[in-house]
Order: C-alpha cells, then structure tokens, then sequence
C-alpha cells in the first residue's frame, strides 16, 4: 500500500457549481445548493436508522470493534488491497483532503461520502440527477444490478483528437448507511471487467465510516483527514521511484478503455 496526494484547484464546494464552470465535467455529486443549505432537523433523524445496503459492508463505525489495522482517513477507514494505492486529493487553497481513491495499473475507484437524513436514503435520488446530466451531456446510463445494489453503467461523452468523441465507461455505484451515502466511481478496466473490478469492491466493502454526531445538511461531503504517518513524511514516492500522484479523472478519456466515433 502507497499513499500519494496531489494538490487540486476545486475545492469540496465546486459539487455545486454549474458543468460548464467545472471543465466540462457534468457534475455527478448529486448536490443541490437548495437542499445542502438546509440543515438537519429533529424530524430528519427521528426515524429508525437504515440497514446499509450491502451487510458486508461499507459499515458504520457501530458496528465495528477493531479498526486498528485499517487507514485512518477521518470519516472513514479504509483497508487497500495488496498491490493498491490510496490516493488522496488536496484541495490547493486550503490543504485539506478532498478526495479519495483506491487505484491500480488496472484503474481506480473514488469514494466519496456525505451526510444523510435518517429518515430516508438519497441513491435513488442521486441516481435520477447522475442520469439526467450525464445523457444531457450526450452520453449514455443504463440502470442495473450490482454488487452493492442499483448501479448505473455509464459511457460519458467527451471531446478527443481531432474533435472526435469518445466515451468513457464508468460505473456508478451507491450505499445508504445510517446518516450518511457513500458514493463509488468506477474507471479503467473495473467500469467493463468483473473481474478486474473484484479487488476494488472488497476495498469498498472494508470502509468503515464514522459519521459523527455534528449536525450536517443532506449531500454536505464528511470531512477526510491525512493519515498520520502520511503527515510525518512517510507518503513518498510508488516502487519505481516516481511520485504516487496522479488524480482518478472518471470523466477524463482512458485511452485502453475509450470507444472512438
């Protein structure tokens, strides 16, 4: 397991900006200015709390005794499989992490997390938005079955050489837990390969994810922290000796994975 983390100029709040302000890229986060500027009352979090969508995880913290051998990322906990790399993302003005990925020479995945009302789970909700802005973008979702429930198989459209287009196949998948919704963007060869994508899905399915009791709105992105033995300057460089920083761009063209038309 290698740490790498890469200054970015968006920050978390960019969820809310328009596709056009944000390089083209359709915004897929499900954010909604009206609905994040509203906080969480009473009646959000009278209700029951939700069994998360997948039992063998991603877990709430609740349910986990042991979190010793797990990476410590604030909000979340997360165990990389052999070989893989936790990528985090820095926002540029303020240093804080932004972003989460778990990659390989394979492809990655991107985990984001974010409050929830109790009361109600928002996949199906996120689902409809990530649907309308991609197809709007001139690209294509088709709604299935997955291993952490209802996905949507994607092929984003995008401008390639020449100003052909070409599409990008990801896979968006969802869990709802008790107050919080994680979010995984599959890219490379797991958004088109079971197998490939096996060992990303275990990753995902070992997150552990703290919630906390601060109140938050619905859709406002839990914060992530630097691991600790990243801050003393033990994240250094991948095996060959080359810094470990490059950014999971699900909306970007993959030249190994892209159709041409």
């Amino acid at each position: 397991m290698m740490f790498g983390r890469k200054k970015k100029q968006v920050s978390q709040d960019t969820a809310n900006e328009s596709p056009q302000t944000q390089s083209s890229q359709p915004d897929v986060s499900g954010a909604d200015p009206a609905v994040r500027d509203v906080p969480e009352t009473p009646a959000d979090t009278a209700g029951e709390a939700r069994a998360v969508g997948a039992v063998d995880g991603p877990r709430d913290s609740v349910d986990v005794d042991d979190l010793g051998s797990m990476v410590d990322l604030g909000c979340v906990h997360v165990r990389p499989a052999p070989g893989m790399e936790l990528r985090l993302e820095l926002d540029a003005k303020t240093n804080d992490v932004s972003g989460l990925q778990l990659g390989n020479d394979d492809g990655a995945v991107q985990v984001q997390v974010f409050a929830a009302p109790r009361s109600s789970g928002i996949w199906d909700e996120i689902r409809g938005e990530i649907t309308e802005m991609i197809s709007g973008n001139g690209g294509t979702v088709e709604e299935t079955d997955g291993t952490f429930g209802t996905e949507l198989r994607t092929r984003l459209a995008q401008t390639g050489p020449q100003g052909r287009t070409v599409f990008a196949p990801a896979v968006f998948a969802g869990v709802d837990g008790p107050r919080w919704f994680l979010r995984a963007v599959y890219s490379g060869a797991p958004a088109i390969d079971e197998s490939a994508r096996a060992a990303f899905d275990e990753c995902v399915r070992s997150i552990v994810v703290t919630r906390g009791e601060e109140p938050r709105a619905p859709r406002e992105m839990l914060p992530l922290t630097m691991p600790a033995n990243a801050e003393q300057g033990q994240a250094g460089p991948g095996e060959d000796g080359t810094p470990v920083d490059d950014d999971l761009k699900p909306f970007e063209r993959g030249p190994e994975i892209t159709e041409v038309r």
